[in-house]
């Protein structure tokens, strides 16, 4: 049977992606970013999975005003990066898990979750940044990927609560899975952010960590944070952390299993304008 045997969070701010791709990572400014991702890689290459779902929020290039689906998941066998206005980043194209996809959207759907299902679309920095993060540059990404798209960006965006709950049907779907898959999670986006208005540039380190302590420990409590404490704490788009709540939500221990264990923990302002956490989480 399918298994989740870890959960990765991670920011995925897209200036970290032009870093990557201009060979920056290593000037002063952007080095103590990069370094607290090399654990990252090293633990990603000693535990490589045979798939990743990867939650994301697209930043209007798949989807726009026009059509604004709350959860979309992608059931298509690829994925071409997309181009956000200076074209298309230099990465692999994304291969996609087109069964595992569309029987997880068969189980969600069935516990009562409205799922968008994509068939064909492109992913932008929100999912190609974090597979940079933890991969580095390889010739191809190192397993399939199922995106899960977020919308966090046009209101009215999802609760914690609700995307908790998406995160517990998303892993019993994983489980009533017929094959022997070792299946990661991915939560991506936030921290604390905003960027635009009189508040932009907010940073807010204290939520920030307070918000990791719990998502490690007190995953219900964290889920419970109203909407309106990220707004107004962590700026308009710190809501984006309610979709590290999907992966929190597939665990062991939410499910009457063990606490998991926590390999890595990292956090690092500023990276542009915005604070970046990263956390990962193994089964045990």
């Amino acid at each position: 049977m399918a298994k989740i045997t870890a959960s990765v969070y991670t920011s995925h701010v897209p200036a970290i992606g032009a870093a990557i791709d201009l060979g920056k990572t290593s000037e002063p400014y952007w080095q103590p970013l990069f370094k607290g991702y090399e654990f990252s890689k090293h633990w990603m290459k000693d535990n490589k999975p045979d798939v990743i779902i990867l939650v994301f929020n697209d930043h209007a290039t798949a989807f726009s005003l026009d059509m604004i689906p709350t959860f979309a998941i992608g059931t298509a066998d690829s994925y071409q990066p997309a181009d956000e206005g200076w074209g298309p980043r230099p990465v692999p194209v994304v291969q996609g898990h087109a069964e595992l996809a569309a029987h997880i959207a068969q189980s969600v759907i069935q516990q009562d979750f409205d799922l968008t299902i994509v068939n064909k679309m492109d992913v932008d920095h929100g999912l190609t940044v974090p597979l940079s993060l933890m991969c580095g540059q390889p010739e191809a990404w190192p397993c399939p990927v199922i995106p899960f798209a977020v919308n966090v960006v046009q209101y009215p965006v999802p609760s914690g609560q609700r995307c908790f709950n998406l995160g517990k049907a998303i892993r019993k779907a994983v489980d009533s899975f017929d094959k022997d898959l070792n299946v990661q999670i991915w939560g991506t986006g936030g921290m604390s952010h905003q960027l635009q208005g009189p508040r932009a540039g907010l940073i807010n380190r204290e939520f920030d960590n307070a918000f990791l302590d719990k998502l490690i420990a007190d995953p219900a409590a964290a889920a419970a944070t109203p909407h309106i404490d990220y707004v107004r704490e962590a700026g308009s788009e710190g809501i984006e952390l309610v979709m590290w709540l999907i992966a929190r939500g597939a665990m062991d221990d939410v499910h009457g299993g063990e606490a998991p264990k926590l390999a890595h923990r990292f956090y690092h302002v500023p990276a542009s304008n915005t604070a970046v956490g990263h956390v990962i989480l193994e089964n045990v």
